[in-house]
């Protein structure tokens, strides 16, 4: 069995003061994906940066204080790759990439986006450079004999399935119909070739809700999005058993606005 989580800790330096830390000691996941670390591996307590029984890599932003991955596995890697080679987007903390044996696992940050500003701008180059990555990563795990798998924040709501509130949402970042559209081209066969794999096997469910803000009470109303997923090839999203978002109990037990989201594979 390959167990991975991934989950966007909205700041690891405060999610370790929040409970991340507890939760990490009992997680039985095989690989832990990372998003918005905002930290430097330096800043970051000893019990996160390098915690006793895991490999880990972190891909800080150059921009301090701003996005960051991070990859914990149990055996090390057998190699570990940072960004796409992109000129703009390697140094931004949105990718990393590590091989274990048969399968190439990566944690991502794809940028959240305003629309009408730059930040939308950026996303939408992002995308564009992401897509012609993925479908050359496919390629050559194929070649290698491998399978792929890309967890992560990232932040486009896929269906209205996907989010609570989808009319009042229609012109914002995250669920225009540009971006829902990329995100459908990277899950066609004969295009990005990729499967969703929650989707995948929850066909007809609403959600499962990944992300709900800290404004008003979303939490306490279930008013979230599903934008933490995790992308796999077709051979792999077939052994795919089980799946689960970890919501927390309560508002109060929350140490991030996501919360984990758990892939367990039948290797």
């Amino acid at each position: 069995m390959l167990t991975v989580t991934s989950v966007n800790v909205n700041g690891l330096r405060a999610a370790a003061k929040k409970g991340f830390v507890e939760w990490l000691a009992d997680t039985s996941a095989d690989v832990l994906c990372l998003q918005e670390v905002r930290a430097e591996p330096e800043q970051l307590p000893e019990a996160v940066r390098a915690p006793e029984g895991w490999h880990v890599t972190h891909a800080p932003a150059a921009a301090k204080g701003r996005a960051g991955v991070s990859l914990y596995t149990r055996r090390e890697p057998d190699a570990v790759r940072v960004g796409l080679g992109s000129s703009e987007f390697d140094g931004s903390g949105r990718y990393l990439e590590a091989d274990l044996p048969g399968v190439t696992v990566a944690s991502l940050y794809l940028p959240s986006g305003e629309v009408g500003t730059e930040r939308q701008d950026e996303k939408l180059r992002f995308m564009g450079e992401f897509l012609a990555y993925l479908k050359e990563l496919r390629a050559r795990a194929a070649a290698d004999g491998r399978e792929v798998l890309v967890c992560g924040d990232w932040n486009i709501a896929h269906q209205q399935a996907d989010l609570k509130n989808w009319r009042a949402n229609a012109k914002n970042s995250g669920f225009l119909p540009e971006e829902r559209a990329w995100l459908t081209r990277v899950l066609t066969p004969t295009d990005g070739g990729y499967v969703d794999v929650v989707r995948e096997l929850h066909p007809e469910a609403t959600g499962p809700y990944t992300w709900w803000s800290y404004r008003g009470r979303a939490f306490d109303n279930d008013s979230g999005w599903r934008i933490d997923l995790a992308v796999a090839t077709p051979g792999l999203a077939a052994r795919a058993v089980k799946t689960v978002v970890e919501r927390a109990a309560s508002h109060e037990e929350r140490w991030s606005d996501h919360a984990p989201v758990t892939v367990v594979f039948a290797l």
